[in-house]
């Protein structure tokens, strides 16, 4: 399946905010969003300047949103249309189904500095989830639901870093995490107004219904 290799800066940098996809980076400096605020590339300039029609918004809200959690175009799709099945709004569903995702919890407790990180992390079998091991990145977690790291993964150092830099980012409201144990729990799951990134997901919706 092929992903993007290329510098993720770029990807910040097209979408105009920041993605955090490189993690303690994006809080310094060296931002490549705060060094140069306009799009990549040799015409970079004069797109920031360029004027989108509606199908350009939308399909520049759902890259956002695909970039921001790691997704490919398939993967982005099936979640789309498991939103659009379940009850209430479809928008609002798509984005806690992403939130749930255990690559997502594991950056969101502090675990890793990226979600690309913390894939990796999962994929590599340091997580148990209520004492089972889980590698699938795209697991579903439910309320109540315990994450923890495993006994022999937590000399990591790389880990231990994250955890010690993680009050920069904050825990959200609807996670608890004790350091102590290397475990989170999730206490409930989020509702749409504990998502401040600023995202329009009735575009995605829009789009798609097209």
């Amino acid at each position: 399946m092929a992903r993007y290799t290329e510098s993720v800066c770029r990807i910040c940098r097209r979408e105009n905010l920041k993605l955090y996809l490189k993690g303690e980076r994006c809080y310094s400096d060296k931002c490549a969003l705060e060094r140069r605020g306009y799009p990549p590339g040799q015409h970079g300039q004069r797109r920031a300047r360029a004027k989108f029609s509606s199908y350009g918004v939308q399909l520049r809200e759902k890259q956002k949103v695909k970039r921001m959690y790691g997704l490919m175009e398939k993967q982005f799709r099936n979640f789309f249309e498991k939103a659009e099945r379940q009850k209430g709004i479809t928008g609002t569903n798509l984005l806690i189904l992403l939130e749930r995702r255990l690559d997502n919890m594991v950056y969101r407790l502090g675990f890793a500095n990226s979600r690309s990180e913390a894939r990796q992390l999962v994929r590599l079998n340091h997580f148990n989830v209520n004492g089972q091991k889980v590698n699938l990145p795209s697991y579903l977690v439910k309320a109540g639901d315990v994450i923890e790291l495993r006994e022999k993964s937590r000399k990591i150092a790389k880990i231990g870093e994250s955890l010690e830099s993680v009050a920069r980012r904050g825990i959200p409201s609807w996670l608890e995490l004790d350091k102590e144990k290397y475990q989170g729990r999730v206490v409930t799951l989020p509702s749409r107004e504990d998502l401040t990134m600023p995202i329009k997901e009735q575009l995605i919706v829009e789009l798609y219904s097209k």
